[in-house]
């Protein structure tokens, strides 16, 4: 699996923040406008705009200019390729941990044996 480390970094980071994963998620409704995406938050127009730099620049969202509005939507791909990298790991640890399930039962037999 080959995903830019980079590129995975700026997305984690940007989904560190519990604002960002609320404007993805209005954002996930369809697109909107940055007023539009500041209502449900306590934070001016410039601070919402800079969360919404912070996705753009992890490629989680497109923005761009109508007439004097700014329109975002989200990008649906490189959110795909973080669920990808996260898939593949989580499958990567489950088997280790069923391995060590396994030695664990098997030390539990040995020892109600003796």
């Amino acid at each position: 699996m080959v995903i830019d480390s980079s590129q995975l970094n700026k997305v984690f980071g940007a989904l560190s923040d519990e604002t960002r994963r609320g404007i993805l998620s209005q954002l996930a409704e369809g697109e909107a406008n940055v007023v539009q995406l500041a209502k449900p938050y306590d934070m001016s127009q410039p601070a919402i705009t800079k969360h919404l730099k912070v996705l753009e620049a992890a490629g989680l969202v497109q923005r761009w200019k109508v007439g004097r509005e700014t329109r975002v939507r989200a990008r649906a791909d490189t959110a795909q390729e973080a669920a990808t990298w996260i898939t593949y790991y989580s499958k990567f640890w489950q088997q280790h941990f069923d391995v060590v399930d396994q030695v664990l039962r098997q030390n539990r037999r040995k020892e109600d044996e003796c």
